[in-house]
């Protein structure tokens, strides 16, 4: 069974006096709806990196656990940094860098407190907050400023060499908010004219600032750079001393005389070494090339002389073949001369041989038959 929380003296005296008035317990609820949103009336100073509490209160102490307790930076266009309605955390549209950052304390919403906790406080959290709670038929709100103050680094200072006019000198230093200011100083605590300062302002909200500056030989040759924030009233600063010796060293014109020189030098030398070494190599490539040339003549009458050999071959074979078709010829006709003999001859012995026979017959006759 749930705990039944107790009210408030406050609140159990206003429904007193309520009811003495001759109001009913409707009339009662309505007017016990009604409350005054309270916090704070200083702004809240807040260092970089730590959690700080936004305080903010209900009037009389009536639990705010059914109503919708938004709270609101007013410097973003998107200005929800946290919502709670309906028992729980609603996330959609809230900024995301306090995402993970801001919580209520849930176990106080009964009494009232709607006090936002923020941690890891950034720059990014600097601005005007409003906390607005709003009931079924009654709402109000309140705001609060928050300042927030982040210390940065120790001033880096570094020399750049020279420059015209004197010598140049670089001073960078990180992690402040607000925005400081860089001043140069010399030994007597003078302020020295210096270039534009460089301002970056990282995701986080904080500030990198540098500045050059051309300085002269002094006597003593101290320059001092100083990193100040006067609404949170810090400052940083680094001394740097200078050696006569770098502002007596060969003027910069001179040296890149010197450099020009000295280049202008390598480059006649190197054009000379490579016009040398062209007409070297041109030498040695118009040689090759009458090698080449020689080589390709003697190549080529081989070739004619192998062509001349080829044609005269060609033409010997040409007679033999034509020699060759005339003997064959001859031999044909002899040997149709030799058939037709044989043939004619053939005929002849047979004819012979058939009177032979003949002669044969009748001497057999007449031998058989004698008169």
């Amino acid at each position: 069974m749930a705990k039944t929380k107790e009210l408030s003296k406050d609140v159990r005296d206003k429904i007193v006096d309520l009811h003495k008035a001759g109001m009913g317990y409707k009339t009662i609820a309505k007017q016990l709806e009604r409350f005054k949103v309270l916090g704070p009336t200083h702004p809240i100073l807040a260092v970089a990196g730590d959690d700080i509490i936004l305080p903010c209160y209900i009037k009389p102490n009536i639990s705010a656990e059914e109503m919708t307790v938004d709270w609101l930076n007013l410097d973003f266009k998107d200005e929800r940094v946290y919502r709670y309605q309906n028992h729980r955390i609603i996330q959609e549209d809230q900024i995301p860098s306090y995402r993970e950052r801001t919580s209520l304390f849930k176990e106080d919403l009964w009494r009232g407190n709607a006090s936002l906790k923020l941690t890891r406080v950034q720059g990014t959290d600097e601005g005007t907050y409003k906390c607005f709670i709003k009931a079924l038929s009654w709402y109000d709100d309140f705001t609060i400023q928050v300042r927030v103050k982040a210390i940065g680094s120790k001033p880096v200072v570094s020399i750049e060499g020279h420059r015209e006019g004197g010598m140049g000198l670089l001073c960078e230093s990180e992690g402040w908010h607000p925005e400081p200011e860089l001043v140069w100083l010399d030994s007597k605590g003078v302020h020295l004219s210096a270039g534009p300062p460089e301002t970056h302002r990282d995701f986080k909200g904080f500030y990198t600032v540098k500045q050059h500056v051309i300085v002269q030989e002094t006597d003593a040759n101290h320059f001092t750079c100083r990193v100040q924030q006067r609404r949170i009233n810090e400052k940083k600063e680094t001394m740097v001393h200078v050696p006569n010796e770098l502002f007596h060293h060969t003027s910069p014109w001179i040296m890149s005389f010197i450099v020009l020189c000295c280049l202008g030098a390598i480059t006649v030398i190197g054009l000379a070494l490579a016009i040398y070494w062209i007409y070297k190599k041109k030498g040695v490539i118009i040689d090759q090339l009458k090698l080449q040339r020689d080589d390709l003549r003697t190549e080529n009458e081989t070739v004619k002389n192998h062509l001349d050999q080829k044609n005269s071959h060609t033409e010997q074979r040409d007679d033999v073949e034509k020699n060759l078709t005339s003997l064959l010829v001859r031999l044909t006709e002899q040997r149709d001369e030799v058939e037709k003999n044989l043939t004619s001859q053939l005929d002849d012995l047979r004819k012979e041989n058939d009177d032979l026979r003949k002669e044969k017959d009748d001497l057999r006759k007449e031998r058989d038959h004698p008169l």
